[in-house]
């Protein structure tokens, strides 16, 4: 029995209506954001790592060109995405709002160098 239940398409299309910056590939969600510098940066690692313990799911998390991170989510148990990575999802969003206000938001797409 998997960690928790894959999404149906039409679960998944209304969830990511929600999250709009959020980009899907295939059974990953990802969000790419840039910030003012690597100590924001990292300092948002930080921030979402305690979010991510505290839900007991954890993204995978990318930094790069030193103040561009990347957000990836997705179920590997299940090996699909689930409410859990809509619901991390949505937390990450909640401290981009509170930590990082005017941080860009990418396309979602994997973070250049």
């Amino acid at each position: 029995m998997p960690y928790a239940t894959p999404l149906t398409e039409a679960e998944l299309a209304e969830a990511l209506a929600t999250l709009p910056a959020w980009n899907r590939d295939g059974d990953v969600i990802r969000l790419t954001v840039e910030l003012r510098d690597f100590r924001e940066a990292v300092a948002l690692v930080n921030a979402v790592a305690e979010a991510a313990e505290a839900a007991d799911h954890h993204p995978d998390i990318h930094v790069t060109g030193y103040r561009r991170v990347t957000f990836e989510l997705t179920t590997h148990a299940a090996k699909a995405l689930t409410f859990r990575d809509i619901e991390l999802a949505q937390s990450i969003e909640g401290i981009l709002v509170r930590f990082a206000p005017d941080a860009n938001q990418g396309s979602g797409g994997a973070a250049g160098g």
